[in-house]
């Protein structure tokens, strides 16, 4: 069978579109977890998943949704691998990604710490998190976990709704 990259770049469009199943707001290309999509020369389709974090329980049906939606497209043959390294960050978060989470009440994250010592802290570290619904910076966490470990709950102290925040990572 005879690939070309017109071919290449319609399995990597059709891997792009396949929604995050915690966030669904969010693509797997928003998220920055498809880490790449390649036709081999008999026809198989290898796409490269990163997990959020190690065990991260999404990661099963990331790898089938992917599967399931190029097999759709007329992929028969389709591999999903998982990349291990370099390890995710939240800083991979595409802009557009962190519009639509915004605009769907949850705060994007910050930067993501950089290596370095990492201090040891007893009590809770106060950072600047923006409500996504105001724009105040007079928010205040609620709860370590949200509805998925990535993910914690804040409040607004300006508009006084609860919100979720997808932590750096």
């Amino acid at each position: 069978m005879v690939t070309t990259a017109t071919d290449a770049r319609r399995a990597r469009h059709i891997a792009e579109q396949v929604p995050d199943p915690e966030l669904p707001m969010l693509t797997l290309a928003d998220l920055g977890v498809l880490r790449g999509v390649e036709l081999t020369g008999d026809g198989t389709v290898v796409a490269s998943l990163t997990p959020t974090y190690s065990g991260c329980p999404a990661m099963a049906e990331m790898r089938a949704d992917v599967a399931a939606r190029l097999r759709a497209h007329g992929y028969p043959r389709v591999v999903i691998r998982t990349v291990l390294d370099p390890p995710w960050t939240s800083d991979w978060i595409t802009r557009d990604g962190r519009r639509k989470l915004a605009e769907h009440g949850i705060a994007p994250p910050g930067p993501a710490p950089r290596g370095g010592p990492v201090p040891l802290v007893l009590s809770p570290v106060r950072h600047a998190v923006t409500c996504p619904r105001c724009g105040s910076a007079e928010t205040e966490e609620t709860s370590r976990f949200a509805a998925t470990s990535c993910k914690a709950l804040w409040r607004c102290r300006a508009c006084r709704e609860p919100f979720e925040y997808v932590k750096e990572i």
